[in-house]
C-alpha cells in the first residue's frame, strides 16, 4: 500500500478541491490505481468511503479502468451501507452502465451477463429500499441504461417508480419523472 495516496485518502473531505486533488493524483500516477481500489473494495477499511469519492472522478474521466476489477466491484456491491459510499458507487454503476451501452453499439461488451446481473440487482435493492435520494437517482439512471439491452427492466421501473412517487423527495420525483418519460418515448 502506497502510503502517501493512503495518508491523502484518510486526510481527504468531501470537498470537491479535496476530490479533484486525490483523483488528480491517481490519474497523474496510474500505477496507485490497484491501491485505492483496495480501499474501495475493503468495506471494513474506516476510509473506504473517501475511496469511492476519489474513485468517482477517476471513473468518471476513465471508467475502462475498472475492468479489471469488475469482477471483485460487483461482487461487492450489496455489501456496502455507508450512504457517502453508496452515493459514489451508484454513480460508477451509472458511468459502467452508459460505457457498456455505447459499447453494445460496436458489438462489444465492457460488463459480461454476471456483471449486469450484479449491477442490476445493486440498483433495484437501492432504488426500494431506504436510500438517498442521490444514491436513487443514479441507480434508476443505470437501469434505464440497462433497460436498453434487457427488456424486462423497464416494465419493473414503470411499477417501482409510480409506487415511490407519493413519498419520495423533490430530487426522487423530478428523476423518476425524467426516467419514465423517457420509457414514455
Amino acid at each position: 500500500m502506497n502510503e502517501t495516496l493512503y495518508k491523502n485518502i484518510q486526510n481527504s473531505t468531501a470537498h470537491r478541491p479535496s476530490r479533484d486533488f486525490n483523483s488528480n493524483f491517481v490519474i497523474e500516477n496510474p500505477e496507485l490505481l490497484p491501491d485505492l481500489m483496495e480501499i474501495l473494495l475493503d468495506i471494513k477499511d474506516k476510509n473506504h468511503h473517501k475511496a469511492c469519492w476519489i474513485s468517482e472522478l477517476i471513473f468518471e474521466k476513465h471508467i475502462d479502468w475498472l475492468s479489471p476489477y469488475l469482477d471483485v466491484f460487483c461482487n461487492t456491491l450489496s455489501a456496502y451501507s455507508n450512504e457517502s459510499a453508496l452515493r459514489s458507487i451508484s454513480k460508477i454503476c451509472l458511468f459502467s452502465a452508459n460505457y457498456h451501452i455505447k459499447k453494445l453499439k460496436t458489438k462489444e461488451n465492457f460488463l459480461t451477463e454476471n456483471h449486469l446481473e450484479l449491477m442490476t440487482e445493486a440498483c433495484f435493492d437501492w432504488l426500494i429500499s431506504d436510500k438517498k435520494v442521490a444514491t436513487k437517482a443514479y441507480a434508476m439512471r443505470a437501469l434505464f441504461q440497462f433497460g436498453k439491452s434487457q427488456d424486462w427492466i423497464y416494465p419493473e421501473l414503470q411499477i417501482i417508480l409510480p409506487q415511490q412517487y407519493p413519498s419520495g423527495s423533490a430530487g426522487f420525483q423530478f428523476a423518476s419523472k425524467e426516467i419514465l418519460g423517457k420509457i414514455a418515448k
